[in-house]
């Protein structure tokens, strides 16, 4: 199992969870971030990093995240590493307790 980052990323993209990570298995995306299920060792310690708890053990996903397991391969394998925080994105503590975003994410990078 790995850990998976779902829907309250999206338009945010805080970075401290890519800092804390001890591998590197964070890939970024124009507006949200996803984790490679390959590459993360299950340690966990990216989930309190995230300030709007995006991050869980894909066995603890509520059933509507589920489809974000298979987003996070998919998209992990198309977009690039990220290594080191960054800042979020300007608008980020707007979206940041917004619900219902899946239909906002910018899955290809060329879109941008």
């Amino acid at each position: 199992m790995a850990f998976v980052v779902t829907e309250a990323c999206i338009r945010c993209k805080y970075t401290d969870c890519v800092a804390a990570c001890p591998v590197e298995c964070f890939h970024e995306g124009p507006d949200f971030l996803v984790i490679d299920p390959a590459a993360c060792i299950d340690c966990g310690v990216c989930v309190p990093e995230c300030p709007v708890e995006a991050i869980f053990d894909e066995k603890d996903l509520a059933p509507e995240h589920h489809e974000y397991i298979e987003l996070n391969k998919r998209l992990a394998a198309q977009w690039p590493l990220i290594t080191a925080a960054q800042d979020p994105l300007p608008d980020a503590d707007t979206w940041a307790d917004q619900k219902n975003k899946r239909a906002l994410l910018t899955e290809n990078v060329e879109q941008v």
